[in-house]
């Protein structure tokens, strides 16, 4: 059967009624197929976050994938006291920092690489034209908001893209409310008046999470998950 189409809010026709917890239950006892249903609910926001540190799209393809696999295997350990999309997200926020702290070290050994630049690289003869024109705004927009620093830029991403409060941004990523609210203007601050006049509008467009990525994911993870044993249930 091909994959369900995802609809804009993540969710699939008749899953609508189904919770995270009922979805986690029928994993625990087995049933590997529901994990999917976890996978498309929040690739996108998973995906998301992980771009926003990474600030690359094949290898946050790759963390997003170890971050499910993480998740299942450590499924019998969410214990419900916060929510199934914040826990998930938080296992997504160590596995791109893993990453991150991979990537110092091999620049530690790679005499080619600048150990004080702490901006991703810029782009090399960006077009005039493209900075001043409408019809290419979404690229300008998407261009600034890469060039924030990472710890600004998932902030940015989990606020201002995915919608989140500052409670939830604070909950997944470990900080306090004060620091997100403090990052979150800082990120704001950086980006040029004329492209900050018009996020509302145009900000969801960033990283827009097309199918075949979507698609390539979840087959990734099961594929991976398929010789795994299913996630022994909690302990009473």
């Amino acid at each position: 059967m091909p994959p369900q189409a995802e609809s804009t809010d993540g969710s699939f026709p008749g899953d609508v009624a189904v919770s995270d917890e009922e979805i986690v239950r029928r994993i625990l006892e087995g049933d590997l197929a529901s994990f999917e249903l976890i996978m498309r609910r929040y690739n996108q926001r998973i995906f998301r976050v992980v771009r926003g540190m990474l600030g690359e799209d094949d290898e946050s393809e790759d963390v997003v994938q170890d971050a499910y696999v993480r998740a299942y295997e450590n499924l019998s350990q969410f214990a419900g006291r916060s929510r199934f999309a914040t826990w998930l997200t938080r296992i997504a926020v160590y596995e791109a920092n893993a990453r991150r702290q991979k990537r110092r070290r091999m620049r530690l050994f790679d005499p080619r690489e600048s150990e004080n630049n702490p901006m991703p690289p810029q782009p090399s003869n960006r077009d005039a034209q493209e900075q001043v024109s409408n019809r290419e705004l979404g690229g300008i927009l998407a261009q600034a908001v890469d060039d924030l620093p990472a710890d600004l830029r998932t902030v940015f991403t989990l606020r201002m893209v995915e919608g989140l409060d500052t409670g939830e941004t604070a909950e997944c990523l470990e900080l306090t409310p004060a620091n997100v609210k403090v990052r979150l203007h800082r990120a704001r601050g950086l980006l040029r008046k004329r492209i900050d006049a018009r996020l509302g509008k145009d900000v969801r467009r960033l990283y827009q999470f097309d199918g075949e990525r979507c698609d390539r994911i979840v087959e990734g993870v099961l594929r991976r998950l398929s010789n795994r044993s299913k996630p022994s249930a909690a302990r009473e």
